[in-house]
């Protein structure tokens, strides 16, 4: 490694340090830790671990300030990270699937939009029905989704903000280098490049003036 690469390397940690130490604290970051160390301990039980992957999917967001009104978001539906989940679970990894607020879900791609409640009607009884019409996709979509949560192959973990997605990964990371060899992480999230630092963000909405549109 030559002294230019040496550089850059160490701006990165440099960076990298900077952006953890002055992010604001993750909440539930406790509750977040405990998922992990019970999702990580049930799934290298046995002779071998088993492989696991840590997918993340859709877009991140950039607040502007720390009571956030107004921010610059990153979108992605989350297609591509939760169809990926679900041929991941299938071939028999356990996987920690790292998500955006309100993005795909896995075993959900396949149900409306707008609401699951498209999906589902009331009979005379007020009894809820799936119509027929529908049946075979929600059936298969509850029995995957549950066989995969039941035996402990799916671990999900929604994010906003880049400070929180950065943050879980990080605590992913950490959870599963126990693994070696046997864990991987699929980025497919879309993750922002750039970031305000958290200190130098005003505490209320900065209202507009003609100073600043001018500028």
């Amino acid at each position: 490694m030559d002294s230019t690469e040496a550089s850059m390397n160490e701006m990165d940690r440099s960076g990298a340090k900077s952006f953890f130490q002055t992010a604001p604290p993750l909440k539930n970051g406790h509750l977040i830790s405990e998922k992990l160390k019970d999702f990580v301990r049930r799934n290298s039980e046995g002779v071998a671990p088993r492989g696991i992957v840590c997918v993340t999917s859709g877009g991140t967001t950039v607040p502007l300030e720390q009571r956030c009104v107004r921010y610059i978001d990153n979108f992605s539906s989350g297609h591509r990270g939760a169809a990926s989940t679900e041929y991941f679970v299938k071939a028999g990894y356990a996987v920690i699937f790292v998500h955006r607020r309100g993005s795909y879900q896995p075993y959900c791609r396949y149900l409306p939009e707008d609401s699951f409640l498209d999906f589902v009607q009331l009979d005379e009884e007020s009894n809820i029905q799936v119509p027929d019409a529908h049946a075979a996709t929600v059936r298969k979509a509850i029995r995957e989704y549950h066989k995969a949560v039941g035996e402990g192959l799916l671990l999900k973990l929604p994010f906003t903000t880049i400070f929180e997605y950065l943050q879980i990964l990080q605590l992913v990371a950490t959870s599963i280098n126990c693994f070696g060899c046997h864990s991987m992480f699929y980025l497919a999230a879309v993750v922002s490049d750039f970031y305000v630092p958290w200190e130098s963000m005003t505490t209320v909405r900065r209202n507009s003036t003609d100073e600043d549109l001018e500028n």
